[in-house]
Formats: C-alpha cells, sequence, structure tokens
C-alpha cells in the first residue's frame, strides 16, 4: 500500500528496473523500435529528476530564487515548442503565445490568494499549466502548418473569392486548434471517472484528505483549460498572419524525374496529334 510519504527503497527501485525491462521486450518482440528506447528515457528521467530534485530544495526556499527557476521552465518550454512545432520561420514566437496563456491565469491564482505567493505553491502550479500550455501551442502550430500544406488548394480558392489571406488561412486551420485542445477537455470530462491527475494523487498522498486533493485538481484543470485555449489562440492567430510558416518540403530527385517524364510525355502527346 502506498504510504503518505512514498520514500526512496529497494523495492521502489526493483519495481522501476523489471518494469523498464518488461517495456524493453515488448519493444524488441514487436518491432516497435530499439528495445533500448524505454531504458535510455527511463535513465534519463531518472537523472533529470534527481537534479532537479537537489535544485527544487534549495530553491523553494526563497520566493526569488523559485522565480528564477520558473524563468529558466519559461525559456526550456518555449526551446521546446518552438522546435517541436517544425516551423520554418517565427517558431519563436510560440513564446508569446506561452506567455499569453500564462498571463490569463497566474494574475488570478495569485492576486485572488487561492495559491500562496510562496515557492512552494507557486512553481508546482506554474510548472504544471506551463506544461501542458506547452504541449498545446506546439500540437497546435504543427497541426496547422501541416493543415495549410495539404490544403492549400482550398486556401486559393478561398482568395479567389475575395477573403483575405488571414481570413483564408483560418477557415483552414480552425478545426486543428480544436483538436490540439482535445486531450485536455477530454481529462476535465472524464477527471475522477477514467483518471485520477498527479495533482490529486500527490495532494491526497501528502494531505491525506480527498477534499483538499479534489479542490486542488480541479483548479489546476480549469486553470489549464483557460490557459491552453489562450495559447492555442494566439498560435493560429500568428499562423494565419503568416508570421510562423514553413517552407514547402522540397522534391525528391526522383519525384522530380518523374515529373519531368509527365511532362515531356504531354508535349509529345500534344505535338502528335
Amino acid at each position: 500500500m502506498l504510504s503518505s510519504q512514498p520514500v526512496l527503497s529497494p523495492a521502489l527501485i526493483v519495481v522501476c528496473v523489471v518494469m523498464v525491462i518488461a517495456a524493453a521486450l515488448i519493444y524488441r518482440l514487436t518491432a516497435l523500435g530499439s528495445p533500448w528506447t524505454v531504458p535510455r528515457a527511463g535513465i534519463r528521467a531518472a537523472v533529470q529528476l534527481a537534479a532537479v530534485a537537489g535544485v527544487l530544495a534549495a530553491a523553494l526556499t526563497r520566493l526569488w530564487s523559485s522565480m528564477l527557476v520558473l524563468a529558466v521552465m519559461f525559456v526550456v518550454a518555449s526551446v521546446t515548442a518552438a522546435r517541436r512545432s517544425q516551423a520554418s520561420r517565427g517558431s519563436a514566437l510560440l513564446t508569446v503565445s506561452l506567455a499569453f496563456g500564462l498571463v490569463a491565469v497566474l494574475p488570478l491564482l495569485l492576486l485572488s490568494g487561492v495559491v500562496p505567493l510562496k515557492g512552494v505553491a507557486v512553481v508546482p502550479i506554474v510548472a504544471i499549466v506551463l506544461g501542458n500550455t506547452m504541449t498545446a501551442v506546439a500540437v497546435a502550430a504543427r497541426l496547422a502548418l501541416d493543415t495549410l500544406k495539404l490544403r492549400a488548394g482550398e486556401i486559393e480558392a478561398a482568395l479567389s473569392l475575395g477573403m483575405s489571406e488571414r481570413d483564408s488561412r483560418m477557415e483552414i486551420i480552425g478545426e486543428s486548434a480544436t483538436n490540439a485542445l482535445l486531450p485536455n477537455l477530454d481529462s476535465t470530462r472524464t477527471v475522477g471517472l477514467v483518471t485520477l491527475p498527479g495533482a490529486f494523487v500527490g495532494v491526497l498522498l501528502s494531505t491525506g484528505s480527498a477534499t483538499q486533493a479534489g479542490a486542488v485538481q480541479i483548479l489546476v484543470l480549469i486553470a489549464l483549460l483557460l490557459s491552453q485555449t489562450c495559447g492555442v489562440a494566439a498560435t493560429i492567430e500568428l499562423v494565419a498572419r503568416g508570421m510562423i510558416t514553413r517552407d514547402p518540403t522540397p522534391l525528391s530527385s526522383s519525384h522530380v524525374r518523374a515529373r519531368t517524364g509527365w511532362i515531356r510525355d504531354r508535349v509529345r502527346f500534344g505535338r502528335t496529334r
């Protein structure tokens, strides 16, 4: 049974190792990929969490050092979102989307006193909101850029009807924004019925109060809904205005030869008619 204060123990280490080995075997037997994928990820996670735990233990004792930790997290989140978006130009502007999402939420949480202005309270809440908003923003940008590439003909048709470039793009990519928000929406709709999120479990284990755990979790879920909605809205607006773009994928040499041969045949056919 889980205790209210889980500690590092030989049993915990053995269980983690067994699960990693089992996942590696499944990778190997089902040809999902390299069997070292899960072990590498597990070792990296352990090293990162050990380092972060050491830093946080010292940083959370003071508000200024907690803010410094959050600043580093924000920079890493911005870089990660930019890379995952696969944009060729303007990916750095996703920092604006992330900031927009956080600004919509943090003043409400802090000024109302719902979240105490202490590092031990602020850092976990902000980290959860930032991490989930980063994922939504990156997915929204990537899906929007994919959609613009796949449905370029529809955009041209909209332009021919007199729509502006911004409106024609927005008409096409609007649905992709909804897809980026679906995971958190589903989590919110099914919370307690299908899943028990991390914030709920953490507070429950630390306090033993299901009521307190539920209150914290609903706060986090609603904060995520607002932050992700604002971040995704800003992202698709930037894409629609052409501020975040992706260069067309260059044709391969075989594709170019095939297209050249097709054109040549068409020319010859036209001359012999």
